[in-house]
C-alpha cells in the first residue's frame, strides 16, 4: 500500500478510546459501557445507588491516577464515574461528583431529556472487518482505522486531513498524501460511498463503482461534478441546454443518481426505535444560565474488590491477564470522567457565548464557529468538533444538537450578526407583513438594512428558501386566493 513499512503509529490504545468515547453520542455510549462492563471483570454497575448532591458517599473512595505498578493505583478498589462539578482538574482521574446548583436527581419540573428517534447500528465494525482481510502494511492498517473512527453513523468523512493529522502522534510523521491514500482505501469499502466528505463525493464514489457501459453514467458523472444543485431545479430545459442532452439520457442519468444512498451508512439502520437523549441540561441560576452533564446518563461503575484483592495478592509475581484487566479498567474510568468533564467545559463555553439566545431565541443567536471554543478553552478545534458531534442539550426552547449553536456570520451595522439570527430576522418580517402587499426579497433586504444588517438580496432569497418560506409571487397569490374564496 505504501512504501514505508518501517515506521509504524504509536496511537495507544487508551488514546484511541478517549477519541472513542468523546465523539459517541449518548446511547452510543451507553452501549459502549455495556460491553466494556461485560468483558471486564473489574468493571461492575451500580445504578441503584445514587448520591445526593454534595454529600459523600459512605462506602465510595476516589480512585488515584492508573500507573503500572503504582501502589495507590492498585490499591483503589472502588471507582465510581459521576457528572463533573466543574471544569478544573480535568486530568485527574478520580471519582466525579455532580455538586453544582440544582443537581442529582431529575426534579419534576425538569424538562424531558429524551426523545424518540431512529436506531442504528454501529458502522464501524463492518469496516474494521474488510480492513482485517486487506493485505497493507501494519502502518496503513493503523492510519485506515484512524480514518474508520472518524466516520459518522451517516457514513461520512467529516474531519479534515488536518484534524486527522493532528489525531497522530507528534512523533510519528505523518503526511497528508499519505492519509490522503488511505482514505481512498476506506473509501473502497462496502456501503459503497462510506468515508465520503461530501455529497458529490458520496454520489461519485457510487456511480464509479458501476460498470463502464452503463448507459447514462457518464452524464450522472457530470451531473454530480457540476450540475448537481441544478438537478434540484424544475427547470428542465435549461439544465438540458447547459448538458446538450436529450430527453432520454437525462432521465437515464437521473435514474443512475436516484439509484445511488446519500447516506451510505443508513444500509445499518434496524428496525427498532432507539432515545436521543440530551446529554446536558440548561437552566437559568440568578442571571446565569448554566449548563450541567444530564444525571441520567452518567453512570455509576466501581472496581470489583474481590478481583482487585487478587491482583494485589499476586503483585510481584510479574504481569498477569487479570492485572492487565485492573489497568484497562482504571484506564476505561479515566476516559470516561475526561468525556463527561470535556462535554460539560464546551457545553458551557457555549452556553455563555449564547447565553441571549436562551432569552429570546433565535433572533439573538451570535455567530460563532468551532475555533472560538476552542480557543477560549484551550483545547484543539477538532476536540471541540467531536465533543459537539451527536450531542444534545435540553433547553427551555426544547432539545437542541450542540451543532445548531455554531453559525457563520454576516456583516452589519458595526457588529457580526450570526447567519441563524438574519433567518430570523427575516421569518419575522414576512410573517408580520401585510397578506395583502407581501414582500419582494429586495424591500426584506431593504428593511434588514434599516436595523443594521445588510444582505444582497439573493442572501435572503437563499435564507427564505432554506426556511422553506415561499417566493412573494406564491404568497401573492395565496393571498389572492384566500381573498376570492
Amino acid at each position: 500500500m505504501h512504501a514505508r513499512t518501517s515506521q509504524q503509529l504509536a496511537m495507544t490504545p487508551q488514546l484511541q478510546q478517549s477519541i472513542r468515547l468523546l465523539q459517541l453520542s449518548a446511547a452510543e455510549f451507553e452501549q459502549e459501557l455495556e460491553e466494556t462492563l461485560a468483558n471486564n471483570p473489574f468493571l461492575e454497575r451500580d445504578d441503584a445507588l445514587r448520591a445526593e448532591p454534595g454529600q459523600e458517599s459512605g462506602n465510595e473512595q476516589t480512585s488515584t491516577e492508573a500507573t503500572p505498578g503504582s501502589e495507590s493505583a492498585g490499591d483503589a478498589t472502588d471507582v465510581i464515574a459521576e457528572p463533573p462539578t466543574d471544569s478544573s482538574d480535568w486530568e485527574d482521574a478520580s471519582s466525579l461528583r455532580f455538586d453544582q446548583p440544582g443537581s442529582g436527581e431529575r426534579s419534576e419540573d425538569d424538562p424531558d431529556a429524551t426523545h424518540f428517534a431512529p436506531g442504528s447500528v454501529c458502522l464501524r465494525d463492518s469496516l474494521l472487518e474488510q480492513l482485517s482481510v486487506c493485505r497493507v502494511s501494519e502502518r496503513d492498517r493503523q492510519l485506515a482505522s484512524l480514518v474508520i473512527h472518524a466516520i459518522e453513523p451517516d457514513g461520512y468523512l467529516r474531519m479534515s486531513i488536518e484534524e486527522l493529522l493532528e489525531l497522530c502522534p507528534e512523533r510519528e510523521a505523518v503526511e497528508s498524501d499519505e492519509l490522503k491514500i488511505v482514505i481512498k482505501l476506506v473509501q473502497s469499502f462496502e456501503p459503497a460511498g462510506v468515508g465520503a466528505r461530501s455529497l458529490e463525493e458520496c454520489l461519485h464514489i457510487q456511480l464509479y463503482d458501476r460498470d463502464e457501459d452503463t448507459p447514462g453514467l457518464a452524464l450522472a458523472l457530470r451531473i454530480v461534478e457540476k450540475h448537481l444543485a441544478e438537478l434540484a431545479t424544475p427547470d428542465t430545459p435549461r439544465l438540458l441546454r447547459t448538458l446538450r442532452c436529450t430527453d432520454a439520457e437525462l432521465a437515464s442519468a437521473y435514474q443512475l443518481i436516484r439509484g445511488c444512498s446519500p447516506k451510505p451508512g443508513s444500509a445499518f439502520a434496524s428496525d427498532r426505535t432507539d432515545y436521543v437523549v440530551a446529554d446536558v441540561q440548561v437552566r437559568k441560576i440568578g442571571k446565569r444560565w448554566v449548563a450541567r452533564i444530564n444525571p441520567d446518563v452518567v453512570p455509576r461503575i466501581h472496581l470489583n474488590r474481590a478481583f482487585a484483592s487478587m491482583v494485589r495478592e499476586q503483585r510481584g509475581s510479574g504481569s498477569s491477564p487479570i492485572g492487565h484487566h485492573l489497568q484497562e479498567a482504571r484506564w476505561f474510568v479515566r476516559n470516561v470522567n475526561q468525556r463527561f468533564r470535556t462535554v460539560l467545559r464546551v457545553a458551557q463555553a457555549i452556553v455563555d457565548r449564547q447565553s441571549r439566545f436562551f432569552d429570546y431565541g433565535d433572533i439573538a443567536m451570535k455567530p460563532l464557529v468551532l475555533r472560538e471554543i476552542a480557543e477560549t478553552l484551550g483545547m484543539h478545534e477538532s476536540t471541540v468538533s467531536r465533543v459537539t458531534s451527536n450531542k444534545y442539550m435540553m433547553t427551555p426552547r426544547g432539545l437542541i444538537e450542540l451543532k445548531y449553536f455554531f453559525s457563520s456570520h454576516v456583516e452589519s451595522d458595526g457588529h457580526a450578526c450570526s447567519a441563524r439570527a438574519v433567518r430570523a430576522l427575516i421569518r419575522q418580517i414576512i410573517v408580520a407583513e401585510d397578506p395583502k402587499r407581501p414582500l419582494s426579497d429586495v424591500k426584506v433586504a431593504k428593511l434588514l438594512a434599516e436595523k443594521g444588517v445588510v444582505v444582497a438580496r439573493r442572501t435572503v432569497s437563499k435564507y427564505r428558501d432554506s426556511m422553506h418560506l415561499p417566493s412573494v409571487e406564491v404568497r401573492r397569490l395565496s393571498s389572492s386566493a384566500a381573498l376570492a374564496a
